[in-house]
């Protein structure tokens, strides 16, 4: 049997990275190791998939090379987190010394734009950056994939609930222009990757959705999908982190996505990339498609209208 492929962060929700990248892969018939934190449903699904579930924590070593051994090529990934750079050390010391042959990345494209003299005031971005270095510095044979902001993990989840209630966006982005992309995009990349990693040993690629526009332009997205008016309204930044705060978001987590908010509002993600065309064949969805699909996250039910 072939080698299987490592992908971390297997158990995220459904329409996760991780989840959605293993899925991908066993479509393709791919033998995959997927790691996870807990032994749960989310644990056997990837089972009942025909997944290999390895059950470990990304800064236990021990665990580590349980989950490494016996793997060449591998997907690391993990959400926001004070011990980001800790762990992405630690996998890739194991790694190292399994002598993996393919270590892909999960970065962030706004380190495109850092450099040793240049940061942002996002603890988890100055994280990413740095752990983008000592993969660099390790001599892993390592990719590294840069998504822009993600249409499901950020678009749904902090407009969900003012588009249900009052058809409107509500986000501290200013006139700034964006190109979120969706997870599906990002993982249809990460899959391609992992399944014939030799061609990109070495390269960054930076991940975009197909338009780069402000808000304004996303609200008649939003409207065409769902068949009626929304609107974008403008907030102050602070107010919009306080209330992150108030719904108990860790202060780390709180802190970057305030540096996301700044950042739009200074055009900084407003970029345009074609890699997910180029390495996937097929080009990215749309704001329009996304929020069409869910549909259902953003209206209200007949009981509560």
């Amino acid at each position: 049997m072939a080698n299987p492929i490592l992908v971390t962060g297997a158990a995220g929700r459904v329409g996760g990275v991780g989840r959605t990248v293993t899925t991908l892969l066993l479509k393709q018939g791919k033998a995959v190791r997927a790691m996870v934190r807990n032994e749960d449903e989310r644990a056997q699904a990837l089972r009942d998939m025909g997944a290999e579930v390895v059950v470990g924590n990304l800064l236990d070593l021990d665990a580590m090379h349980r989950v490494i051994a016996g793997c060449e090529t591998m997907y690391f990934g993990m959400s926001v987190s004070e011990a980001y750079l800790a762990a992405t050390v630690n996998a890739a010391a194991v790694a190292k010394h399994h002598g993996v042959q393919a270590f892909i990345n999960m970065s962030q494209m706004t380190l495109s734009q850092m450099s040793i003299t240049e940061t942002t005031a996002s603890p988890q971005h100055k994280l990413h950056w740095l752990a983008e270095q000592a993969l660099n510095w390790s001599g892993l044979p390592v990719v590294h994939v840069r998504p822009t902001v993600l249409l499901e993990g950020f678009f749904l989840i902090f407009t969900a609930d003012s588009v249900r209630e009052s058809n409107q966006i509500r986000l501290p982005f200013g006139e700034g222009k964006t190109s979120p992309v969706a997870v599906e995009d990002v993982a249809r990349v990460l899959a391609a990757l992992l399944a014939n990693p030799p061609p990109h040993i070495g390269k960054i690629y930076h991940l975009t959705g197909p338009q780069s526009e402000n808000m304004h332009f996303y609200a008649q997205e939003y409207s065409k999908a769902l068949g009626r008016t929304v609107t974008f309204q403008d907030i102050p930044v602070e107010p919009w982190r306080d209330g992150l705060l108030e719904r108990g978001l860790p202060v780390h987590l709180v802190n970057h996505l305030a540096t996301m908010a700044d950042l739009h509002r200074a055009g900084r993600y407003d970029r345009m990339s074609d890699d997910v065309l180029m390495l996937t064949g097929q080009g990215p969805l749309s704001v329009q498609e996304i929020v069409r699909k869910n549909a259902a996250t953003f209206t209200a039910s007949a009981k509560e209208a």
